[in-house]
């Protein structure tokens, strides 16, 4: 199964604008050295949703190919056989896992996420994580959806960025039964997340500070309440700015700033402003090194 920090990672690019394969390659192999249990490429914070079919193969395969720990795919979709076609590839490249976002802007019913989701399963054999975000989709996987969900066979979690710790609690209450792990897809919210029995998180902050995110949720794995407490100070200030603007504006700028691989964001996601960009910087240069 999945447990501790799974990056979300960024998808680096060019600065004439193609995705910067040697980059990607690059900073997964660090955060591998660095003692991640996964990356998830193709997520939100890999700007997926400017991505080319070829370009999210291409970073499916590269992630695949370099990686030495579990490769998690994003290939979620708003149009459900794209969403198939990317999960049937992330399997045939060696994917570990795909994990599939809710249907976005379409704001589906329920009998309609079951079937988005049957549909998926059904072409492939590819375990499948869930990935429910509101506040990105304008649509929200109940508990009892996720129950539901939890009963086909490949389905094995969900990462849960609703924000709402009692949604994240009945989950886990109504899936205690069923071989499914919750991941927290909230840095700020790992922690409680995993106090109430959450495996991990797939995590944006891991992309810059992968050790000290390591720490919090190995000493929660651990039982360590006192540790993770103490980490999860230390970090919440890295937690913070990491959003004081869109995702993945902020953790691709501070990448840019530490000397990783980033090049410049795709449109329509444009560069910080000078004023959050320095709130970044002096956040980065206080909390010292971290990978």
């Amino acid at each position: 199964m999945f447990e501790g920090v799974l990056p979300a990672i960024i998808t680096p690019f060019k600065e004439e604008g193609e995705l910067d394969g040697e980059g990607l390659r690059r900073n997964i192999e660090l955060l591998g050295e660095a003692g991640v249990s996964g990356v998830v490429p193709c997520g939100t914070t890999g700007e997926s949703a400017t991505l080319s079919f070829e370009e999210h193969k291409m970073a499916v395969e590269i992630a695949v190919d370099c990686s030495k720990v579990k490769v998690v795919a994003g290939t979620g979709s708003n149009n459900t056989t794209e969403a198939a076609e990317l999960t049937k590839h992330a399997e045939d490249a060696g994917a570990d896992a795909a994990l599939l976002i809710t249907p976005y802007y379409n704001k589906p019913n329920e009998k309609g996420m079951l079937s988005h989701y049957r549909y998926v399963a059904e072409s492939c054999d590819l375990p499948l994580i869930l990935y429910n975000v509101p506040s990105r989709t304008a649509v929200n996987l109940r508990p009892e959806l996720v129950a539901e969900l939890a009963r086909i066979e490949t389905v094995v979690g969900i990462k849960e960025a609703s924000g709402d710790l009692s949604q994240v609690s009945k989950i886990i209450e109504l899936t205690r039964d069923e071989e499914f792990i919750v991941l927290s897809g909230d840095d700020n919210l790992t922690l409680p997340i995993m106090s109430l029995g959450g495996s991990g998180v797939i995590s944006v902050v891991a992309n810059v500070a992968p050790k000290k995110m390591i720490a919090l949720t190995d000493a929660m794995l651990r039982g360590d309440l006192e540790k993770a407490r103490k980490v999860h100070f230390q970090i919440a200030p890295l937690i913070r700015a990491m959003f004081l603007e869109t995702n993945p504006i902020p953790v691709k700028t501070a990448c840019r700033m530490m000397g990783l691989a980033a090049g410049p964001m795709r449109l329509p996601l444009a560069s910080m402003s000078e004023e959050n960009e320095l709130v970044l910087r002096e956040t980065l240069d206080a909390l010292g090194e971290f990978r």
